[in-house]
C-alpha cells in the first residue's frame, strides 16, 4: 500500500490546500492538531449532545468541514478555544496527522494498539500516528506531544502484539481496556482491535467503535454487553497477527498476504455498511460510500 497516498477516510477533499500550507514538519503538523482537536473525555468538558456528534464524523474532510463552520476557514494553526475545537478522541488527531503528512507526501499512517504511558500498570486503548523519514517508521503520539514512541513495551503495544502475548498467556487481557473497571476491555477488544488493525494498515481508519466483518457477533446489542467466550476458532485471527508482526519486521511477502487476506476474507474488512456503537448513545448502521 502507499502510504504517501490518501485514503477514503484521511482524504481531506476541498481542504488539501488548507493541510498543504502547513510545515512539512510531523512536530508542527502535532502542535496543529492539538489545536484543532479536543478529547471527548480526556478533556473534563460536559459537552452538549450537538457538540459531542463530532466524534462521529468519520472523515477527514467532514471533520475539516466542521472546523470550517466554526472558524470561517481561519489557517489551521490560528488559535481555537478549547470549547470550541472539534470534539474527537485519539483517533481522530491520528488521523488527522496523517492526512496533513500526506499532503506533504511524507508517508504516514495509523497505528491501533494499547498504550502503556497513559494509566499506571494499565493498557490503554489508543490510536497514534507512524510516518517514514525515509530510513525508518517512527511513531509519534499527536494528541500528546510525544514522539518516537517505542511500539512495544512502555509504549504503544500494537494488537497483533498483545493477541499473540494474550494466546500465549503472556498477559491478563483485564488489564487491557478502556480503563481499570470499565466494561469494555478484556479478550473480545483484544480481537476487535486485531482486526482494526488490519483494517487501519490497509487504508479504512474505520472509528474505533464501528464494528464490521462477516459475522460480528455483538453488532446488535450494547457495546459493554459483549459474549461471554471467544469463537471456537481462533486460528486465523492468529495467523493475522503473525502477519502483522512480520510485516512489522519489514517481510514484503508477509505485507501481500495481509492485503490479499483483507480483500479476500469477508471475516477481515467493513463491507458497503459498517454498525457504530458511539460512546455518545448512538447505535446506527453507516453507508461508507
Amino acid at each position: 500500500m502507499d502510504h504517501m497516498r490518501q485514503s477514503r477516510f484521511s482524504d481531506p477533499g476541498r481542504h488539501h490546500e488548507r493541510l498543504a500550507a502547513l510545515p512539512a514538519d510531523p512536530a508542527a503538523i502535532g502542535a496543529v492538531v492539538r489545536n484543532l482537536t479536543v478529547h471527548y473525555v480526556g478533556s473534563g468538558i460536559d459537552f452538549p449532545p450537538e457538540r459531542l456528534a463530532d466524534i462521529d464524523l468519520r472523515w477527514v474532510s467532514r471533520m475539516l468541514d466542521r472546523d470550517h463552520e466554526r472558524f470561517g476557514g481561519a489557517p489551521l494553526d490560528a488559535p481555537r478555544p478549547v470549547e470550541e475545537r472539534l470534539v474527537g478522541c485519539c483517533r481522530d488527531a491520528a488521523l488527522l496527522t496523517v492526512a496533513a503528512l500526506r499532503a506533504h507526501r511524507i508517508p504516514a499512517r495509523t497505528r491501533v494498539g494499547f498504550a502503556d504511558y497513559l494509566i499506571p500498570d494499565f493498557h490503554v486503548d489508543h490510536v497514534i500516528t507512524e510516518y517514514h523519514d525515509g530510513a525508518r517508521w517512527i511513531a509519534m503520539d499527536p494528541g500528546l506531544d510525544l514522539a518516537d514512541v517505542p511500539l512495544g513495551p512502555s509504549g504503544l503495544r500494537t494488537a497483533a502484539q498483545c493477541w499473540r502475548a494474550f494466546r500465549r498467556g503472556e498477559i491478563d487481557p483485564s488489564a487491557y481496556g478502556v480503563a481499570p473497571g470499565h466494561p469494555i476491555g478484556g479478550p473480545w477488544m483484544l480481537l476487535q482491535y486485531l482486526l482494526h488493525e488490519l483494517a487501519h494498515r490497509r487504508g479504512d481508519e474505520l472509528l474505533l467503535w464501528d464494528l464490521f466483518g462477516e459475522g460480528v457477533p455483538f453488532a446488535d446489542r450494547e457495546w459493554t454487553e459483549m459474549p461471554a467466550d471467544l469463537p471456537a476458532d481462533l486460528a486465523w485471527l492468529d495467523e493475522i497477527a503473525d502477519l502483522l508482526l512480520a510485516a512489522d519486521a519489514g517481510d514484503a511477502g508477509a505485507e501481500r498476504k495481509l492485503a490479499a487476506r483483507y480483500a479476500e476474507d469477508a471475516r477481515l474488512h467493513p463491507a458497503d455498511t459498517v454498525f457504530c456503537v458511539s460512546p455518545r448513545g448512538a447505535r446506527y448502521e453507516v453507508d461508507l460510500g
